[in-house]
């Protein structure tokens, strides 16, 4: 078993509040998006010429209450970033992690730069590059929040190396597949095209999401069953992404979606691009977890 001592209730806990405020900057990101609110605010890093901070709260009505909400729950995710990194070298000696918190740190700076780069270039392909480094920018956060936390700390699996292999393999590509579809979702939804693609991938990822709930939940061995709760709740999300979807496609792309009250539109298309980072980070965390626990041929440098 591996030393504990690195291990931080306060760093894990703060790696959680900032995956959490992630999670609710991609649900408010899918929101202006759904309302077509990205350009409600003309300026950046200003305000309609304010301090972002000062803006009048009695201004933020309509697409301006969205955007300008995006932009302070931005910061709020930025602060946190900020503090997360300086716990991670101050509380933990991987030298690995100080990497990933710095990872994060400019990731977070980048994010920034590109939603402002939206507002002032006036350019939608800047909206689909900060909307697909949010998804992995929030992956990366959920994965720095397993690596804090009790569960990292644990024995590994005495699983046959080539199981493991095929295991480990079928995760990842699982994981990989669940990005290009993010991906195809946010050019779908900024430009209305590629919807062939976005359905393409949304096939695979249900094949393997599939094929991966069978072989962990198909096996006795207790090694390649320690994920068995998280590849449920990953079939489940499938479940209602997979509803999400069709009742997004009929509101945005059918003239029975004429029909749909706005606050329902938005409403179905906002839960679908955050559901879509839920099995995100599912499948990423699980990926993570199987690469840890099952054995490899060479070294573990985690």
């Amino acid at each position: 078993m591996e030393n504990n001592t690195n291990y931080s209730r306060w760093l894990h806990r703060l790696a959680r509040l900032t995956a959490g405020a992630t999670f609710l900057l991609i649900v408010i990101g899918g929101i202006v998006t759904g309302t077509d609110s990205g350009l409600a605010v003309p300026d950046w890093p200003t305000t309609f010429g304010y301090n972002m901070f000062l803006y009048p709260l009695s201004e933020m009505v309509g697409g301006i209450l969205y955007e300008h909400s995006h932009r302070l729950m931005g910061s709020l995710v930025g602060l946190l970033t900020v503090g997360l990194f300086v716990f991670i070298l101050v509380k933990d000696s991987r030298t690995w992690l100080k990497w990933l918190g710095l990872a994060a740190l400019v990731a977070v700076i980048v994010q920034g730069v590109l939603g402002g780069l939206r507002v002032t270039q006036i350019n939608r392909n800047f909206a689909i590059v900060h909307a697909c480094l949010a998804q992995a920018f929030f992956a990366l956060l959920c994965g720095i929040a397993w690596f804090t936390s009790r569960d990292w700390w644990q024995d590994r699996s005495e699983t046959p190396i080539e199981t493991a292999q095929k295991l480990r393999r079928l995760s990842l590509i699982t994981t990989c597949l669940i990005y290009v579809q993010l991906i195809f979702g946010a050019i779908l939804r900024h430009t209305g095209s590629r919807l062939d693609m976005h359905l393409l991938f949304a096939f695979l990822v249900t094949l393997h999401i599939f094929l991966l709930a069978r072989r962990i939940l198909g096996t006795n061995d207790e090694g390649q069953r320690t994920g068995s709760s998280m590849v449920l709740g990953l079939f489940g999300l499938l479940a209602v992404q997979l509803m999400l979807g069709t009742g997004a496609f009929f509101a945005k792309l059918t003239a029975f979606g004429e029909t749909f009250a706005t606050a329902l539109t938005v409403t179905i298309t906002t839960a679908h691009v955050a559901v879509g980072a839920l099995m995100l980070v599912s499948s990423f965390v699980l990926t993570l977890k199987i690469y840890k626990i099952l054995p490899t041929r060479g070294k573990i440098c985690l």
